[in-house]
């Protein structure tokens, strides 16, 4: 039992169950935020634009009662928090660009690491002196 234990303790105290147990806190505050912007503003500014309250609509089959303009509503919302979590990813990218760019942290282009055999076209190795495919002898 005592290893049990001990082994449980080196399971959690591993960097990557905390960045993960991290992660999960930072995306359910992040989740809280996006969807009060998505809730409270964009909803309310398309709503005004459209005029079309969707969760009301309803139709009765039989004794059932289907409320699809609730289900519109989440497609919707659905969407517009993707579109929210789309613009700002790419504006956190943009941004680390851009201060990538002013600290010079710049990725360079790699150096090819193969060339076409001027003989036959095959891809061979840069350094090669001779092409493994028509046996030509490469300058």
């Amino acid at each position: 039992m005592k290893g049990f234990f001990k082994e449980f303790k080196e399971f959690i105290s591993r960097g990557s169950v905390m960045d993960m147990a991290v992660g999960i806190i930072i995306g359910g505050a992040f989740t809280a935020i996006v969807t009060s912007l998505v809730d409270d503003i964009i909803s309310p500014l398309l709503g005004l634009i459209g005029g079309q309250n969707f969760d009301a609509l309803s139709v009765n089959i039989g004794g059932v009662t289907l409320y699809y303009g609730k289900f519109i509503t989440a497609v919707i919302n659905f969407l517009l928090i993707a579109l929210v979590l789309f613009l700002i990813i790419k504006a956190i990218n943009s941004a680390k660009k851009a201060g990538d760019k002013l600290v010079g942290k710049e990725k360079k282009p790699e150096e090819p690491t193969e060339k076409d055999c001027p003989y036959c076209l095959s891809k061979i190795p840069i350094k090669a002196t001779r092409c493994p495919h028509c046996t030509s002898e490469i300058k």
